[in-house]
């Protein structure tokens, strides 16, 4: 995964968050939080297994 995926990927997540607050609904921003940290989670595991000389 790119900069530029993770990036766009996390900036949907937050605007799913800021979304969730704004209309007053909880269950929408929980979504965007859990998807934020996926997205952060498999940049992870994709940097590590890039850095451990693994294919990604």
């Amino acid at each position: 995964m790119n900069r530029l995926t993770f990036w766009l990927l996390l900036s949907l997540c937050v605007a799913v968050e800021v979304l969730g607050l704004f209309i007053g609904r909880r269950d929408v921003h929980y979504a965007g939080v859990i998807a934020a940290v996926g997205v952060i989670a498999v940049a992870r595991i994709l940097w590590l297994a890039r850095r451990d000389g693994g294919e990604s």
